[in-house]
């Protein structure tokens, strides 16, 4: 099955479970994913808007090029996706609890969203951008942030020893976030 350049509204996929099929330019909007099992479908240059996918099942799922905009995307394994071509962006998303363990993510831009206890353990996110993001109890274990911008984004805890940072941006408020492991005290 293929479908392209349409645009799926309002619909609940608890339901009727989407089709594994290839969907390529299609707009997905207030659509419900939420605990579906997705597993081996390809959405390719889509846009997902108001989407909520919390706790599907994203197993050998193709994302290439794909924008999330204001999605609840909380308790996804990205790291279990078809990592083919595997690209995407977040604006003003909700990634809680979510992980991407070892995945390669260079030039990933995370814009306004919250990512809270997000796994990025092993992540290659060089020259990624975190605008304006929540951070807090994100893990950053193992992880390649060279050349990625931190400076608008807060709460994040990176320690520079465990990690690759060589030219990473960060605001000067959040330098505190680089020495969190040393349980000094920073005064403005």
């Amino acid at each position: 099955m293929y479908f392209e350049d349409q645009t799926f509204n309002k619909i609940s996929h608890q339901d009727s479970p989407i089709e594994v099929a290839e969907y390529e330019n299609c707009t997905f909007i207030q659509c419900d994913f939420s605990n579906s099992r997705l597993s081996d479908i390809r959405f390719i240059e889509c846009e997902f808007i108001q989407c909520d996918f919390s706790l599907a099942n994203i197993s050998g799922v193709g994302f290439q090029d794909i924008i999330f905009k204001e999605c609840k995307l909380l308790g996804l394994h990205f790291e279990d996706c078809n990592e083919f071509g595997l690209s995407f962006s977040f604006d003003n998303c909700q990634l809680n609890h979510s992980s991407f363990y070892q995945l390669k993510l260079s030039k990933t831009v995370f814009r306004s969203s919250q990512l809270h206890e997000t796994d990025f353990t092993e992540c290659v996110l060089t020259d990624a951008k975190f605008d304006n993001c929540d951070l807090l109890g994100a893990i950053f274990s193992y992880t390649n942030i060279e050349k990625a911008d931190f400076r608008t984004s807060n709460n994040y805890s990176i320690d520079p020893e465990t990690n690759k940072i060589k030219s990473a941006k960060f605001s000067i408020y959040g330098v505190q976030g680089l020495l969190d492991k040393y349980k000094i005290i920073i005064e403005g």
